[in-house]
């Protein structure tokens, strides 16, 4: 005789876990004189597991406030069950003195400030005139240091072009086009430099000869006598290798020794000059940036004394001003231990400050909770601590209400040190409820049930069951009168035992869980 049990949707608890595995599943219960045979029709459903845990509402926001120094309270400013605003003033003991010396560094700071800006504006009208002509002057002697500069790169140009149609031209065939030396060299590196360098030196001249075209006192004088410079080391260059060529040049038909010794004397007072105006043109710059800088700090003299007294009077006094800031800082730190503050936005829950009461440091005198979100505090055992994660979704029951009215929730943190609690290890996870409900009051107990894994057409059995025989998984399955091993693949555990079967088993199979004996 068989005996039917349907288990769907029915709810396995263990201690802090609840594992809901609805798969439909059958129990056939059959009887043969003593022996019997226990199965099970396997039907997909829901597999389900959850974490239950007990919890306590709190605040988001919670303090414990008393003041920082001993005195007697003269002033309580708030009571329990008053909503206060962030800085409110909620309480203070005896502060009569520091009050007065607050006044005070007050008064000596103003005074410290007032002869500070008297310095400031002190300086003698005969030593702003002084200050005055020396910037004039600067100003002139930069102008004529720019005028330098542009005359010397004018000049650079000049002798360049000079030196490059005028000197090394005279023994070159077609210099713009197609340069080639007219004499003979052992020097053959040299002469191809010559004739790569020459046909290069040509576009150079003609940028340089455009750049100066436009060049005046107003232009970046530093950024046109830099690109000269560069323009001169490579006419440098040049000459030099053509010295080089002419050194080992040799007497032919068409190129004497007379002419050769000739381009050579030529070449030679080229480099000179060019080197000359590479000297020249240095030396201007360097006269450039030296007017720069003066008339730079003649600048920042007349500003100073525009500014006041002099720097050394200015900054003493500032010194004397900052000094004066710090005593009234300190004075104003001592005045605030005597004084308790809200921190947020909130509602007194509880005063146990009182005016004429005695109180000592850091002893809680004012709890205030924020009149914001509410939380649920609880703690998971350490067995189901590796379950749960931040983001799982839970139902949440307060005692208040009881089991039918559920709010819901999730975890937004968990802690990754233990708290012990009696000597066992657990972790404290704060939950948030989804939204903000009246009902809702700090200090309720609730009960939590938390899901951390949840899959829909799911079959399942008892892993007991599952076989494991060379490497591979079997589960018993009644076939008409007789029982087959088929073999299976096997997904999560549930923690009541149950293990997902993703493969070999179907809806309706009937799986053995204990044979005849």
């Amino acid at each position: 005789m068989k005996k039917l049990l349907a288990l769907l949707g029915k709810k396995f608890v263990i201690y802090g876990l609840v594992v809901v595995v609805g798969t439909g599943i059958v129990f056939t219960l059959l009887k043969n004189g003593d022996k019997k045979e226990e199965t099970l029709f396997v039907r997909p459903g829901n597999f389900m597991q959850q974490v239950s845990v007990s919890g306590k509402v709190v605040a988001a926001q919670n303090v414990n406030l008393g003041f920082s120094q001993s005195g007697r309270v003269t002033r309580v400013y708030a009571k329990v069950g008053d909503t206060v605003k962030a800085g409110s003033l909620l309480a203070e003991v005896e502060n009569g003195d520091l009050r007065a010396t607050v006044l005070q560094k007050q008064a000596a700071l103003e005074s410290q400030q007032t002869k500070l800006q008297a310095l400031k504006q002190g300086t003698r009208p005969e030593e702003l005139a002084v200050a005055q002509s020396a910037v004039d002057s600067d100003v002139s002697a930069l102008a004529q240091a720019e005028q330098g500069v542009v005359d010397a790169i004018v000049d650079a140009y000049t002798k360049s072009d000079d030196a490059i149609r005028n000197k090394l031209d005279q023994f070159m065939t077609n210099p713009n086009l197609s340069p080639k030396l007219i004499f003979l060299t052992n020097a053959g590196q040299a002469a191809t430099n010559v004739e790569s360098q020459r046909l290069a030196i040509q576009g150079t001249l003609t940028v340089w000869q455009k750049d100066n075209a436009s060049l005046t006192v107003n232009s970046d004088t530093l950024s046109a006598a830099n690109k000269a410079q560069k323009s001169l080391a490579a006419v440098a260059t040049l000459l030099a290798e053509a010295g080089s060529a002419l050194s080992q040049a040799t007497v032919s038909q068409t190129v004497t020794q007379a002419a050769i010794t000739g381009y050579i004397t030529d070449i030679a007072a080229a480099r000179t000059s060019i080197n000359t105006t590479i000297s020249a043109l240095s030396t201007a710059v360097g006269v450039r940036k030296s007017a720069a800088a003066d008339l730079d700090s003649s600048q920042k003299s007349l500003a100073l004394k525009l500014a006041g007294s002099t720097s050394a009077d200015i900054s003493s006094q500032a010194a004397q001003v900052k000094s004066a800031q710090a005593d009234l800082a300190n004075a104003q730190a001592q005045l605030v231990k005597t004084l308790i503050f809200a921190p947020f936005t909130g509602i007194i829950t509880k005063m146990n400050a009182e005016a004429g009461q005695i109180v000592s440091p850091n002893t809680p005198e004012v709890y205030m909770i924020g009149n914001g979100a509410f939380q649920v505090e609880s703690y998971v055992a350490e067995i189901n601590v590796a379950l749960v994660r931040v983001g799982n979704p839970a139902a949440v029951t307060l005692d208040a209400y009881g089991s039918t009215v559920p709010f819901e929730a999730k975890i937004v943190s968990i802690d990754p040190a233990e708290t012990l609690q009696d000597g066992v290890s657990t972790y404290r996870a704060i939950l948030e409820f989804n939204s903000q409900d009246q009902r809702i009051k700090s200090g309720m107990t609730a009960n939590i049930l938390i899901t951390t894994q949840e899959k829909e057409n799911v079959i399942a059995v008892p892993q007991k069951i599952v076989i494991n025989k060379d490497g591979k998984k079997f589960v018993k399955v009644k076939d008409g009168e007789g029982v087959v091993e088929k073999e299976v693949t096997t997904g999560g555990v549930s923690s009541l035992g149950q293990i997902e079967i993703t493969s070999g088993l179907k809806d309706g199979d009937e799986v053995v869980l204990e044979e005849a004996k």
